[in-house]
C-alpha cells in the first residue's frame, strides 16, 4: 500500500490513491482536477523517501467531489461572577477531494 503525507491548503495529511479526504475551502471547482506538489513523505514497495523539506518532482494529484460547510461548532465564553457570556458559532468551509494518483519524480 503506497501512501504519502503531503500539505494541502497549509495543513498535513497523510493520503493514499482513492481515499477521500475533507480539507480546507479550495479555489478549484467541483469536479475540476487539482495537484499539490508539497509532498513531505512517500512510502511505496521500495521503502519510506524523506524530503528535506519535500520532494523535488512529486506530487499528489486530486479530484474536487464537492464544498460544503463542516459540523457547527459552539464558542462559548464566561467569567463567573462578573456577568459576561458571549456564545458563538462557527461552521467551516471545506472541501471534499478524492485522491486519483501519487506520482514520484
Amino acid at each position: 500500500m503506497m501512501y504519502a503525507i503531503v500539505t494541502i491548503a497549509g495543513q498535513q495529511f497523510k493520503v493514499e490513491k482513492d481515499r477521500k479526504v475533507f480539507v480546507h475551502r479550495l479555489g478549484a471547482e467541483e469536479g475540476a482536477s487539482v495537484e499539490f506538489d508539497e509532498v513531505l513523505l512517500v512510502e511505496d514497495e521500495s521503502g519510506i523517501t524523506v524530503g528535506a523539506p519535500t520532494l523535488a518532482g512529486a506530487k499528489v494529484t486530486a479530484k474536487v467531489l464537492a464544498h460544503l460547510k463542516g459540523e457547527k461548532v459552539i464558542v462559548f465564553k464566561k467569567k463567573r461572577r462578573k456577568g459576561y457570556k458571549k456564545k458563538n458559532g462557527h461552521r467551516q468551509y471545506l472541501s471534499q477531494i478524492q485522491i486519483e494518483d501519487i506520482l514520484i519524480g
